[in-house]
């Protein structure tokens, strides 16, 4: 669970970055507009991986609804994933191995 998590929270940072830069290009610097229509669809599909892994993650690892919560909220701002996932993984709320679940307090 880990990995999957770690790696779909840096794809999702990485493609709402590209979006970020896309849009950049399309609005300011020489209104070209492939960068929006790679990463626009890019990123999208990554957002919806994301929360359906933290979804799956929330479940299996027994997240406080809190915890939940979050999770799927730092896929609002720009690299928030990867912020979150950082913390998790800091905090013990996502195991190292998925077999193990590190259970919570209900706070």
């Amino acid at each position: 669970m880990l990995t999957t998590f770690r790696v779909i929270a840096a794809v999702e940072a990485f493609t709402w970055v590209g979006l970020l830069i896309g849009m950049l290009f399309k609005y300011v610097v020489a209104e070209e507009e492939i960068g929006v229509q790679i990463f626009g669809m890019a990123h999208g599909i990554a957002f919806m991986v994301y929360v359906l892994i933290a979804l799956i993650a929330w479940v299996r690892l027994r997240w406080s609804p809190w915890t939940g919560l979050l999770a799927l909220v730092a896929s609002v701002p720009p690299l928030g994933t990867v912020v979150f996932e950082r913390w998790a993984t800091r905090t013990r709320r996502i195991a190292p191995s998925a077999a193990e679940p590190v259970l919570e307090n209900a706070a």
